[in-house]
């Protein structure tokens, strides 16, 4: 899954840290994911990072595509307005269309109690006009005709995750290989249940949440040396599905999460053979920091039944949006609280912490206890936090609730001695609110 590079051209040095960042698609859901991107690209944090490629599936496709197509361009601030655009035109606004998404939700929540009937795209005219609109709201803010196929010294590229019905064979249209269009993002959004498939250069296309949402294997070749992906599905449940509709809906979740945290977990692999010298340092491989940022179910205050995916209302869709924009803002302050953490200054650590921050620290880690206001932190920050804890970045980073790390530190000299844990983060604004330190699950 990392690419061989020992024929390629060596590249001028940068003090950036190339990132490419993965979009999974979720039904409307992923107005969470537009709000995600609206937070990188409109904080001046993101300039620190050189973003040489995105990747998306169905509506993940759609926000990488409007990211990618303006910040070829150098146009960030074009890019978060185009999202917030074409957002607002999925929103159901017009009397007609809110009386249809009212329609939608209730039948769809029906399906909780009764067997309804399902009715076949290719049965249904309604289909094919939807699928028409669909392209409309794409072209309003790309015009596809301009676009060529990219050349190798222009970045960041472009990947799109679709699914050939006929042959099941995983497709990931790659910008440097082929010319993006609308087909393309049509071919990665229809969904078999509502749309008829997509035919693009001899294939027949569905809905690409049936193969990688999103594809990340072919990121590796940009040799970027992080990778941020912003998940939709979620990686846990609270309750046991017991509908129809409600097992139906996780297992399509958890079948749309299988080849992510496949290509996921053989990177992190590669990142840990490298670090244990299984690997050698040749320039065959290197080291990629995987990043998830996750969608908080619990902190919406809207709920995310199986429904909700079709639900195009405007303040639900808004709601989604806002609340991507402030898991951006977090992760980005968490990327700065770690770049402070691995300095191992004291002061610089201690300045994320807001006064009235709490500190809880339990086995394997010592000094076990609560620490509460920064006057006490700061003793256990100066004599264990900062000295002896590091993050592993050969394990990713998920910021779901919180921010959560892998993190290690050692209590003698054997390897035999290292003691492995977790530190999560919750923060409010720019500032650290809770900082836990325990075993790891």
């Amino acid at each position: 899954m990392v690419q061989d590079v020992r024929e390629e051209p060596v590249e001028e040095a940068s003090n950036k840290k190339r990132v490419a960042i993965a979009c999974q698609g979720g039904g409307s859901h992923t107005a969470f994911t537009a709000g995600v991107l609206k937070g990188l690209l409109r904080s001046g944090r993101l300039q620190e990072h050189e973003v040489v490629a995105f990747s998306g599936t169905s509506g993940g496709a759609v926000c990488a595509l409007l990211a990618w197509h303006n910040l070829l361009k150098g146009d960030a601030a074009g890019a978060a307005e185009d999202l917030d655009a074409f957002w607002r035109d999925n929103s159901a606004t017009a009397p007609h269309e809110q009386v249809l998404n009212n329609w939608l939700l209730w039948a769809s929540n029906l399906q909780n109690f009764v067997a309804t009937p399902a009715v076949s795209p290719y049965y249904n005219p309604f289909a094919a006009l939807g699928l028409e609109e669909f392209r409309r709201m794409l072209e309003r803010r790309v015009d596809f005709g301009r676009i060529e196929i990219q050349s190798e010294d222009s970045y960041p590229v472009l990947l799109v995750g679709a699914v050939d019905v006929l042959s099941g064979r995983f497709e990931a249209f790659h910008s440097r290989r082929d010319r993006i269009s609308a087909e393309t993002i049509l071919a990665s959004a229809a969904i078999p249940t509502l749309f008829r498939s997509v035919r693009l250069d001899g294939g027949t296309y569905w809905d690409g949440l049936f193969s990688q949402n999103p594809p990340v294997k072919e990121l590796t070749d940009e040799r970027p040396d992080e990778i941020w992906v912003i998940q939709i599905n979620p990686s846990e449940t609270e309750h046991e599905p017991k509908t129809v509709a409600e097992i139906a809906d996780r297992r399509n979740e958890l079948s749309g999460n299988l080849s992510l945290y496949q290509e996921l977990g053989f990177i992190e692999k590669i990142d840990q053979m490298l670090e244990q010298g299984r690997l050698p340092h040749d320039g065959k491989y290197k080291q990629i920091v995987v990043r998830v940022i996750e969608l908080s179910r619990s902190r919406l205050s809207r709920s995310l039944g199986t429904a909700s995916k079709l639900n195009r209302a405007p303040g639900f869709i808004r709601d989604l949006i806002s609340h991507g924009e402030v898991r951006a803002k977090e992760f980005l302050t968490a990327l700065a609280f770690e770049e402070a953490w691995k300095g191992r200054d004291p002061d610089t650590v201690m300045a994320f912490f807001a006064e009235d921050a709490t500190l809880i620290s339990s086995g394997p880690f010592p000094k076990s206890g609560s620490y509460s206001g920064s006057s006490r932190i700061r003793p256990f920050v100066t004599e264990h936090l900062a000295r002896d804890v590091h993050v592993d970045l050969t394990k990713k980073q998920i910021a779901q609730n919180g921010v959560a790390w892998k993190v290690r530190t050692f209590a003698g000299i054997e390897p035999e001695d290292r003691v492995v844990g977790v530190a999560e983060a919750v923060f409010r604004g720019s500032e650290i609110e809770s900082l836990r330190l325990g075993p790891a699950t």
